[in-house]
């Protein structure tokens, strides 16, 4: 792939009430407006708005995976109700699990609230692609993406996309540059490229 082309990222908000129309979904414009904030590379990207059902959820998956997303990102549905499937869903068709990050989202929602530690949240590989499942306000989305930083301007909690470029680089995707103002991405010294132009 070479380094100007677009990069598929496919964006899932979970919802049956914003899928019906009883209220506007959030969850999609918080993650293109985050990921077009964070991200050089020209994003194409392949959104969806589906209910909390289980088979369609994980079929949604597939269906991006296989139309060649690099990164596929969910929100809603990682709760404990009885509705919210998206965890089971995402490791019906997963074939890894990647539970660093489902760890360190709940590291960062802990910052803010209690509850978090009832989140389920998880993130698999499937082929080349890197699935993770994240909250459902728009505002948790960027926290968790983003993570942390104390008054100076330094990370005091580290945001989970600072490792997402290069799990995708050791996954056979994409190579994904981040704007560092608003996350910086970790790699090796020996797995950078020089800065686009």
């Amino acid at each position: 792939m070479n380094f100007h082309d677009p990069v598929t990222i496919g964006i899932v908000s979970i919802s049956d009430r914003a899928s019906s129309g009883a209220y506007e979904d959030k969850g999609l414009p918080a993650l293109q407006d985050w990921l077009g904030r964070a991200l050089k590379n020209p994003i194409r990207f392949e959104p969806r708005l589906i209910p909390d059902e289980q088979d369609g959820i994980s079929r949604t998956l597939v269906e991006l995976v296989d139309a060649g997303c690099a990164l596929v990102l969910t929100t809603g549905g990682t709760g404990p109700a009885p509705r919210d499937v998206t965890p089971e869903a995402t490791l019906a068709v997963a074939d890894k699990l990647m539970p660093g990050f489902g760890e360190q989202m709940r590291q960062i929602s802990l910052a803010f609230v209690p509850t978090a530690i009832l989140s389920r949240q998880v993130a698999v590989i499937r082929g080349k692609s890197l699935i993770i499942n994240l909250p459902g306000q728009p505002k948790a989305i960027a926290e968790t993406l983003e993570g942390l930083k104390n008054a100076d301007g330094q990370p005091q909690v580290h945001g989970i996309f600072a490792a997402v470029p290069y799990c995708i680089d050791l996954i056979g995707g994409p190579y994904l540059e981040t704007d560092d103002a608003v996350c910086q991405a970790f790699r090796p010294k020996n797995a950078q490229r020089p800065p686009r132009a």
